[in-house]
């Protein structure tokens, strides 16, 4: 007896016994395709018929409402717009028929003008006239001049010499009364101490006790340096002839056990 194998039994078979079954599971597979796709057309074609209405009834809403609200206001505009521009019109017209006119005077006038005018030659020829009177006025003036006594002349020139110099005189009294412009300079010196523990009123004390001719000390004030340290800045006004900056500065240091040094912070001319 031949063994055979579920497969090649199968194969070798001429009846399909379960075929009913496979029928049946197609079907049914069918059917639901069937259901799904008529339910998703069904549902796009509904969408679509009802968009199509709402846009048919917005496009009558939009024509039957034009006549009431665009009919007689536009109207109106534009009749009175074109009436604006119908008077625009004329008046441009009557501007320009001015211009022509006022045109049209102005070349007749230079027309007149040019054929009046008289020929160079005849100007040039008839200048020269008046001389002749000028002449005899000049021979008359010195006919004149030559009956003038001149034996008094000597006289007159001292008169004007004499009061030519007290002219000078007084002017250079009244110039010599004038104060004399004195020059003067504005000067802000920084005074540094050697350590925060300087007393700095004593050093300002110190510092004003310099005295001179020409010298004048104004305010002063305690600027911070760093690390405690302070430094007295003072303002001073001196005559540039009478007192020297170096000196100054100079005789500021000298105060040796305050003062380290001293610098020029600003210096102007008044």
């Amino acid at each position: 007896m031949v063994n055979y194998t579920a497969t090649e039994a199968l194969s070798r078979e001429s009846v399909w016994y379960e075929k009913f079954r496979y029928e049946d599971a197609e079907r049914q597979f069918q059917e639901y395709l069937a259901k799904g796709s008529s339910g998703a057309s069904s549902c796009s074609v509904v969408a679509e018929i009802m968009k199509a209405r709402d846009q048919i009834k917005n496009s009558l809403a939009a024509v039957e409402d034009l006549p009431s609200s665009g009919s007689a206001i536009p109207t109106s505009n534009l009749t009175s717009r074109l009436q604006q521009l119908e008077q625009e019109n004329k008046d441009l017209k009557k501007v320009t028929d001015d211009l022509r006119a006022l045109v049209l005077s102005l070349e007749s006038r230079v027309k007149n003008l040019e054929s009046s005018k008289p020929a160079p030659q005849s100007q040039v020829s008839t200048a020269p006239k008046p001389v002749a009177p000028a002449v005899k006025a000049a021979t008359a003036d010195d006919d004149d001049d030559d009956d003038v006594d001149l034996f008094g002349s000597d006289d007159e020139d001292e008169e004007a010499e004499r009061i030519k110099q007290e002219r000078v005189a007084a002017y250079a009294a009244k110039k010599s009364k004038k104060p004399a412009l004195i020059a003067k300079s504005n000067i802000i010196l920084d005074v540094k101490p050697w350590d925060d523990e300087t007393d700095m009123a004593e050093m300002e004390r110190r510092v004003r006790e310099i005295k001179s001719d020409g010298l004048l000390w104004g305010t002063s004030k305690l600027v911070p340096l760093a690390y405690g340290i302070k430094k007295l800045q003072i303002s001073t006004v001196v005559e540039d002839d009478k007192v020297s900056v170096d000196w100054l500065t100079e005789t500021i240091q000298e105060i040796e056990d305050l003062v380290q040094s001293v610098d020029i912070a600003a210096f102007n001319k008044i």
